[in-house]
């Protein structure tokens, strides 16, 4: 935790010190606030994960979507790398949405 309060002040008072690192113009400093905050942690629930018996098949994150959510995908995705992260699985794995299709005439 230590390192995170040095770094913290380094790259508070020293902007450019990332785009230094980065290789990228030191000017891009100027367009950036750097800050640090705090995440709240959600709760989320899958509609479904099929998981495999096996090392070599990916795992399936699975989500039914029949609403509008403008915000679906964030959490889709915010979803899959809280469960990576607590779980740590060796398989690969794929997202699937699914949406309902309209007929027009």
């Amino acid at each position: 935790m230590r390192t995170d309060t040095i770094f913290y002040q380094l790259f508070l008072t020293f902007k450019p010190l990332l785009f230094e690192l980065l290789g990228e113009p030191i000017a891009n400093a100027e367009y950036y606030q750097f800050t640090s905050r705090e995440i709240k942690e959600k709760a989320f629930r899958f509609d479904g994960i099929f998981m495999p018996d096996r090392e070599d098949k990916p795992i399936y994150f699975v989500e039914v979507q029949f609403q509008n959510k403008s915000d679906f995908y964030w959490e889709f995705i915010a979803e899959i790398n809280l469960y990576l992260n607590q779980y740590k699985p060796v398989q690969d794995w794929k997202a699937i949405a699914l949406f309902p299709a309209f007929l027009t005439n």
